[in-house]
């Protein structure tokens, strides 16, 4: 009999699929105390159960391509590096050779002893890390249980099918789009979640919160997820499945109208230019930004490079990268930004500070940076090199205050000196940003324009700091909002600072890609937006048919909003009553 379950879209679309229920992992804990000549041999087996999951995650690591490498590698790279931790690891082997504990009943410990740490602590941003805790200890698990090793050997084995769970992994998301999963229902989770985010850039239909979902839905059952309403209809009726092929016969035909508009200028509907940059990676993000026809790459993430091998990337091998991104791009702008490890991006070369107390908020971008100014002056020298070959900018991640620009600016004129004594060719000029991603930056912006050249705006981190509130912790949806009028009057205050100093400034958050957030951006007088490249013609669409006069002009009155909802609602009736005029975009400098 059908039904009909609501759950919160979080990757929009449709999916016709066999449902494919994965219950929460449950594992047996050997409790029994052992005997002095078992320590040993229970060690040993500990021990290679961590060495095949270390494997597993290679593994997994290798297979990885693309979008799959760049959403996901970073999380894997995380779990390989706990099962590394010296903490943890003597912990483990201090229960069994001291407390006489079995392998499984000393990992249950230490995940339990682990959890109540993290659920101790204030932050939410290191309260959610818990969960990285929870799917290590789990892979060991099922490897000393001989399971089937987590969830991605299981997902793997069946395609074409919709998974029904509580949450999803990123890395079970990664295994289900590389294995032809169709879409996903979570009974929990959160639309901003790391998840929700490879959903929509796989373009895998996701709800989330769809409560009961395991409970009501069996192995099999036929389901239809219409990500688009809202809604998971179980044993679907003909009428349901008529309207399901009239959706893929307009999603068709909407690809079409839309890969026309990748040699399109990118105008809003009075005329107003805006400029679509992509956020890039590696080399076939740069093919995918240039088939959409992106301006150029506004955020191109340098960090993989330190995080995809072991001990630190040389001058040259980070030059050929840069380089060969340059060329890639065929003389269209570069923005590269300097590494941003720290926080939930721990380097195999050691430079991370491990065990920092809140690393949200510990020596993370350009902190790391300047902590290690040799390091940071080999990559220097690389983008140095590689700027003759196109226009490059550099992007300063984490940026606090005006002092650390300023620091930044004597390096590279240090690096540029002693490049120049060496013989290379150099640019004659580079400009240098300030990503704007701390509350502190974001509220005395205007001094940091002293020292910057442009700004980049980066929502994911700031809307976190300024909330609050971790984006992956579905118990803090409500809060963590962008549409937060606070956040919002944010946002207009670095966009209005950056005009009035008349430099460029970008916005490379997730909300830059999204279609629903465009004409608010444009109201707050935002012209550059940076996002994954599979975003470019969307929002590019989406252009076309506002009218900046009109958005412009009804800013005032959205950022005079108290809550979320009056901000929608206003936005909401400019949409429906939008005036063709020409855009005039020194309303929003009054914010």
């Amino acid at each position: 009999m059908r039904y009909v379950l609501t759950g919160t879209p979080a990757a929009r679309g449709m999916a016709l699929g066999r449902a494919r229920l994965v219950q929460p992992s449950i594992y047996t804990v050997d409790t029994r105390l052992l005997e002095n000549e078992e320590i040993g041999p229970e060690i040993e087996r500990l021990h290679k159960a961590i060495d095949t999951a270390r494997q597993e995650l290679r593994e997994l690591r290798s297979k990885l391509h693309g979008a799959l490498a760049r959403e996901v590698g970073d999380f894997i790279d995380a779990h390989s590096l706990l099962l590394d931790d010296d903490e943890l690891l003597r912990g483990l082997d201090e229960l069994i050779s001291v407390g006489h504990y079995t392998a499984s009943a000393a990992l249950k410990m230490q995940r339990d002893r682990l959890a109540a740490v993290f659920d101790a602590m204030n932050d939410p941003y290191l309260k959610s890390r818990g969960e990285d805790i929870d799917q290590v200890i789990g892979r060991v698990m099922s490897v000393l249980q001989q399971q089937s090793s987590r969830e991605e050997r299981k997902l793997a084995a069946r395609v074409g099918e919709i998974v029904v769970s509580d949450t999803v992994a990123p890395a079970d998301m990664a295994s289900m789009a590389g294995q032809g999963m169709l879409g996903v229902v979570a009974s929990a989770g959160s639309v901003y979640s790391h998840s929700a985010i490879l959903a929509r850039s796989f373009n895998l239909p996701m709800l989330v919160g769809t409560r009961d979902a395991l409970a009501t839905i069996n192995d099999d059952d036929l389901v239809l997820i219409d990500a688009e309403n809202g809604d998971v209809i179980v044993h679907p009726t003909a009428q349901d499945l008529a309207r399901y092929r009239q959706w893929q016969r307009q999603a068709a035909q909407e690809g079409r109208r839309l890969a026309a508009l990748a040699s399109a200028p990118t105008l809003t509907r009075d005329g107003a230019h805006m400029r679509l940059f992509a956020n890039a990676e590696i080399a076939s993000d740069v093919a995918q930004a240039r088939a959409r026809g992106a301006d150029g790459i506004g955020l191109y993430r340098s960090e993989f490079l330190f995080l995809r091998q072991r001990g630190l990337p040389s001058e040259d091998e980070q030059f050929v990268a840069y380089r060969d991104l340059v060329l890639g791009m065929g003389g269209l702008p570069v923005t590269i930004r300097t590494l941003d490890l720290g926080a939930d991006k721990a380097d195999a070369a050691g430079l991370t500070i491990r065990g920092e107390e809140n690393p949200a908020l510990g020596v993370r971008g350009v902190r790391l940076s300047l902590r290690y100014p040799d390091v940071f002056s080999v990559q220097l020298r690389a983008i140095l090199r590689a700027a003759c070959y196109g226009p490059i900018r550099i992007l300063v991640p984490m940026v606090t205050h005006m002092g650390e620009m300023v620091a930044v600016r004597a390096l590279i004129k240090k690096a540029r000196e002693a490049l120049s004594r060496e013989g290379h060719e150099l640019p004659e000029r580079l400009d240098i940003g300030a990503m704007i991603e701390v509350p502190a930056a974001a509220i005395g912006v205007t001094s940091i324009l002293q020292k910057a050249d442009f700004l980049s705006i980066g929502t994911n981190d700031l809307a976190q700091y300024v909330l609050a509130a971790d984006r992956n912790n579905d118990a803090l949806e409500g809060i963590y909002d962008p549409l937060q009028p606070a956040f919002l009057r944010l946002i207009a205050h670095v966009i209005a600072a950056a005009r009035r100093a008349r430099k460029p400034v970008s916005l490379c958050g997730e909300i830059a890609g999204d279609t629903a957030f465009t004409p608010l951006l444009v109201a707050m007088g935002l012209e550059e937006f940076s996002m994954h490249p599979g975003q470019l013609l969307q929002v590019r669409d989406k252009l076309t048919v506002l009218d900046c006069k009109a958005l412009r002009q009804a800013a005032p009155k959205l950022f005079r909003a108290h809550t979320r909802d009056e901000v929608e609602a206003h936005l909401l009736t400019v949409l429906a009553h939008g005036v063709i005029g020409e855009c005039d975009t020194d309303e929003v400098g009054a914010l």
